[in-house]
């Protein structure tokens, strides 16, 4: 988990999710998401993510809504399967603004 994942180029900040996005590395990505929350646009990349729980699904979804009302936009880079599947299960998709699922 070391190093940043959250780089910035011009006025996009792209915050890159770890491969394990449970609870144990949420004090991480809260940190990251926090920072970018003043950003105009933020790019959210999910392409590693490998193992995800509710508790992260929250916390992406009220940092979408924290970004919404500071009038920043909210794009994704891709997102991996696990991902995409947790957050259909709880109704997500659409709030997280996930892009569309690919076929297989």
């Amino acid at each position: 988990m070391g190093g940043r994942r959250a780089t910035k180029q011009g006025g996009m900040v792209t915050v890159s999710l770890p491969a394990d996005c449970r609870i144990g590395a949420q004090v991480a990505v809260h940190a990251e998401l926090v920072a970018a929350v003043q950003a105009s646009a933020v790019a959210l990349d999910g392409t590693r993510v490998e193992r995800v729980d509710t508790a992260a699904l929250q916390q992406l979804w009220l940092f979408a809504r924290a970004l919404e009302k500071h009038g920043g936009a909210l794009t994704w880079k891709g997102a991996s399967q696990a991902l995409e599947e947790a957050a259909a299960t709880l109704g997500l998709t659409t709030i997280l603004q996930l892009p569309a699922q690919q076929p297989a």
